[in-house]
């Protein structure tokens, strides 16, 4: 994890647990990357083979691409992005000493909750096994068990974000051939704090279109989209969700052009800005009204049109997506 930010209360008094917890974030894999070296002549005085700087077996030493299809696990934390699924495994392991045969653990649980800007008191999460089947809550039952649970959390918001994680576990006492002398629950609480990022941002721009005689309004949308993330992403779909009475047509890559080549989604490298457009028409009936969502000046009347969703993925294959406030323009 980034940062843990406490540890448990009255450890001290207690004596230290019999259970520990780990806590790892699960990220997909990236392709390791290698630099061939020069080619060895009689100038450079180099006696060193080209095969020493790659990371796996070639049968062209000299190619100077640098991707190899060896995947390589992330060496850091990474960052954490709005529109992404943060996912991590908890685990709590039977730290006793396989000779122990004064005590025995059992009824180990574990317990998290996201804090979050909008939720500060915390926000209960639901824990799945770390298999298709659900981990036996007995499995720490004998020394170095453990007990695996995995974590996925969508993060929608900007700020810090803290981890909280409580594991409970009755420690029993035994005073001989297998009998129970006594028992105590135990508790311990351990946050883990990091921050949610903006990946996408976007800037939005509404404008009516001069009215054709009679004909129903027509208003376009135009959206410039920032890659403010570390990584080049593909832009999967961009689309509009319409109040009712109206109607998005996309003016972008995934326009049907009879024809046409078909063209493939943009890729977007850090800081790289994509332009897109929409147009949105009125198909009968009234126009949607100004709701809670789109606030504006005391008689200044506007008209909301929708939402602006946003799906992309992420170099190895990471699933995000973003949906902006109601977008409205000024009504004539």
């Amino acid at each position: 994890m980034s940062r843990q930010r406490g540890q448990s209360t009255s450890e001290g008094l207690k004596g230290p647990h019999t259970v520990s917890l780990k806590v790892l974030r699960l990220s997909r894999p990236s392709l390791a990357d290698h630099h061939p070296l020069p080619q060895q002549t009689s100038s450079n005085g180099l006696h060193i083979s080209p095969k020493a700087s790659l990371s796996f077996p070639s049968a062209d030493p000299t190619d100077s691409f640098i991707l190899s299809p060896v995947l390589t696990l992330p060496p850091a934390f990474g960052s954490a992005y709005v529109g992404e699924t943060f996912s991590c495994t908890l685990c709590a392991n039977n730290e006793l000493p396989e000779n122990d045969e004064a005590r025995r653990i059992s009824a180990v649980r574990i317990a998290a909750e996201m804090q979050m800007p909008s939720q500060p008191a915390g926000l209960a999460l639901d824990l799945a096994g770390a298999s298709s089947s659900d981990v036996n809550e007995n499995a720490t039952a004998k020394p170095g068990g453990s007990l695996q649970k995995i974590v996925r959390f969508e993060l929608k918001e900007e700020g810090n974000h803290v981890l909280a994680v409580t594991v409970t576990y009755t420690e029993t006492l035994l005073a001989g051939e297998g009998r129970a002398a006594s028992g105590r629950v135990r508790t311990f609480r351990k946050l883990y704090q990091f921050v949610a990022q903006p990946l996408m941002a976007v800037r939005t721009k509404v404008e009516e279109l001069p009215a054709r005689g009679a004909a129903p309004p027509q208003y376009a949308l135009e959206a410039q989209l920032e890659n403010l993330g570390e990584s080049a992403v593909s832009l999967q779909a961009v689309t509009v969700n319409t109040k009712p009475n109206y109607t998005a047509l996309s003016l972008n890559w995934d326009l049907d052009l009879s024809g046409d080549k078909q063209t493939h989604s943009p890729v977007l490298k850090p800081r790289d800005i994509a332009q897109v457009a929409f147009l949105v028409q009125n198909v009968g009936g009234a126009e949607a009204p100004e709701d809670a969502t789109t606030a504006s000046k005391p008689g200044d009347r506007r008209v909301a049109l929708g939402q602006l969703n946003i799906e992309w993925r992420s170099a190895m294959g990471d699933y995000g997506s973003l949906a902006t406030g109601w977008l409205s323009s000024k009504a004539r």
